[in-house]
């Protein structure tokens, strides 16, 4: 059972792990550095559990500790037990979801083993937004995606944020990066996928046009800002748009891909 540690002192050591999670380049530094990542919330630290990652220890005001004591069953790992106002000091905000969980990365598995036995996968080129990131995992894993694929320059899914939004699907859906962005498309098909590439290019068909009787469907999305590269865009195999009303010409990457997958789902 996790051993409960009570703390007073926010400039205490042991809670290196919970400093400062609004500075984004500073988390990103030291979670890289130790390998690490965090879960908010009970039913996201509930879930990263279940999903196999090993605690390094807990942040936890004393309310929520009955909530989670099975969880704290099940590993040795420290909890650290503290006021509100305290995880508030050392965290940088408002811990409104009471649990914080500090927990180990494990190593990405190869694009292969992703992709073995899927039928229907989301692509992300260079979404650089942590909530988009998160968004698009957590429509993946309700909409029946099978795995989710992000080109080396894409948000981190295991960075506090994408995991909050997701709703711990980041640790339902396969996942992985791929190694290589330039030639990511075409080695795609050549497994056996159909790429799709969601674009307002000249050619782009209507998205349930593009993947009506397809059997591997790969959906291709881009950046917020300009969308897919050039290079993306024509490696794909089609283009396809969602249809929307005239004098909107775009929606929300997240909200594109929550179609796209609800859409492809029902080919």
């Amino acid at each position: 059972m996790a051993r409960l540690v009570e703390v007073d002192d926010a400039a205490d050591p042991r809670l290196g792990d919970y400093r400062d999670l609004r500075d984004v380049q500073l988390r990103q530094s030291l979670e890289a550095e130790h390998g690490l990542f965090l879960a908010e919330g009970e039913k996201v630290v509930r879930r990263a559990v279940e999903g196999g990652y090993a605690p390094r220890s807990f942040l936890m005001a004393p309310r929520w500790l009955d909530g989670l004591a099975d969880v704290l069953a099940t590993t040795d790992a420290p909890c650290f037990v503290v006021s509100e106002q305290l995880a508030e000091e050392v965290t940088g905000f408002h811990v409104h979801r009471g649990a914080l969980a500090s927990l180990h990365r494990r190593p990405l598995p190869p694009v292969d083993e992703v992709l073995a036995g899927a039928r229907t996968v989301v692509v992300l080129e260079d979404i650089v937004d942590h909530t988009n990131v998160g968004a698009v995992l957590r429509s993946a894993a309700a909409l029946g995606v099978d795995a989710v694929l992000l080109a080396p320059r894409c948000a981190d899914p295991l960075y506090r944020r994408a995991v909050k939004v997701a709703m711990g699907a980041v640790f339902a859906v396969p996942w992985t990066r791929l190694p290589d962005w330039y030639d990511a498309l075409p080695r795609l098909s050549e497994t056996g996928f159909t790429t799709v590439a969601l674009t307002l290019s000249d050619d782009a068909v209507e998205l349930e046009a593009a993947v009506a009787g397809l059997d591997r469907v790969a959906l291709v999305l881009g950046s917020e800002g300009h969308g897919l590269s050039p290079r993306w865009e024509q490696a794909a195999d089609r283009r396809a748009v969602v249809p929307m009303r005239a004098g909107v010409d775009s929606l929300n990457v997240a909200a594109a891909a929550a179609v796209a997958c609800y859409v492809t789902a029902r080919r």
